[in-house]
């Protein structure tokens, strides 16, 4: 697993068991951080879910970049990219947080966005929008979306 070099890089993300909220260091991502309430693991190696509910904390505690897939399960075009996003998770973990948000089971937030289209990935850096994708994009796309959005702030 790859980590962050920058040591005091962290996030805020919700334990996919409890839903707990938790600040993690990403730079430590090798200790195998767990979830302050249950003990469980909190795996930032792959996509995290979101909900109305946790998304502003999600942002705006992420030190690093977020990619955040607005999408829905019967969506195909979703399908397509979610293993895209997988291993864009993979390779930057500690480096820049996935996230997905269920846009029928969480309405709020992608109507808050504008979110007219799915699959629709919002990129956010210090808690401000900074790029969007709508469709589906292949890894080196996904990439070069990524990193043009934050080298540019």
């Amino acid at each position: 697993m790859t980590t962050s070099n920058d040591t005091t890089a962290t996030a805020v993300v919700a334990c996919p068991f409890c839903q707990t909220l938790n600040r993690v260091a990403l730079g430590r991502l090798d200790d195998r951080p767990t979830c302050g309430e249950c003990r469980k693991p909190l795996l930032l190696d792959r996509p995290l879910k979101a909900t109305d509910a946790s998304f502003e904390a999600i942002i705006q505690g992420a030190s690093v970049p977020v990619v955040v897939d607005f999408y829905a399960d019967w969506c195909g075009p979703c399908r397509l990219m979610a293993p895209t996003l997988d291993q864009f998770a993979s390779d930057r973990a500690g480096s820049v947080l996935v996230v997905k948000l269920d846009t029928d089971a969480s309405p709020a937030t992608p109507s808050r966005f504008g979110i007219r289209g799915i699959p629709t990935l919002l990129v956010f850096s210090g808690g401000k929008e900074v790029a969007r994708h709508v469709g589906v994009a292949p890894l080196h796309e996904l990439a070069r979306i990524v990193d043009g959005a934050t080298s540019a702030g």
